[in-house]
């Protein structure tokens, strides 16, 4: 539970940053608490869409994914947050292409995100 509300809070981050940078992503709401929220709902919503969803679209999509040497993947990512702002209505993505580099400037941001946090790891201690 503890790992889920983390990767919730990093993902809320990303977006909040993705929204803020780049004009192809809007949080909805008229004030910085509804837009915080907004960030955490869609957040929750992407953990959980990304832990259901995406292995089934990677598996499916494999064949396609091999033959781009795995730039496919990026299409799936941005199929991903597409769905999340579907189903949510707290994103507001302008099209595909808006939805594919917005994808793609999340998963960087999440990359260095999760440099800074250490969920689950333990070092082991010298004997």
């Amino acid at each position: 539970m503890r790992s889920f509300i983390l990767r919730t809070c990093l993902n809320a981050l990303g977006l909040w940053i993705v929204a803020a940078l780049y004009a192809g992503l809007d949080l909805t709401g008229a004030s910085t608490s509804d837009r915080i929220g907004a960030a955490l709902i869609a957040g929750a919503v992407l953990g959980i869409v990304n832990a259901l969803v995406r292995p089934i679209l990677l598996i499916l999509t494999l064949p396609i994914n091999i033959l781009s040497l795995g730039l496919f993947t990026l299409v799936v990512n941005a199929l991903m947050l597409l769905l999340t702002a579907q189903l949510t209505g707290l994103l507001v993505i302008h099209g595909f292409w808006s939805g594919f580099w917005a994808a793609l400037l999340l998963s960087i941001i999440g990359f260095f995100l999760s440099i800074f946090v250490k969920e689950g790891r333990h070092q082991q201690q010298p004997v």
